[in-house]
């Protein structure tokens, strides 16, 4: 994956971008193992997934943290 965000660093950005990240998706995961990788590092970041949805009142509740939270990391910069 590292090559493939660098690739499309050098050859598919646009003016005006972020750089690109890569996103892992897993069922489950070593935490521990995870954070010795350092994929942040890279911009490679990893993920849970869900295979079966959760109640629509636990999704409004996570989008809304995930909204607060970007707005914060925003104003703090």
């Amino acid at each position: 994956m590292e090559l493939y965000l660098r690739w499309l660093e050098k050859h598919e950005m646009q003016p005006g971008e972020e750089t690109p990240i890569g996103l892992l998706l897993c069922t489950g995961g070593n935490n521990e193992q995870i954070e010795f990788l350092q994929l942040h590092k890279s911009g490679i970041k990893v993920a849970e997934y869900m295979t079966k949805l959760p109640s629509k009142k636990l999704l409004q509740r996570k989008l809304h943290e995930a909204v607060m939270l970007s707005r914060k990391l925003i104003d703090n910069k």
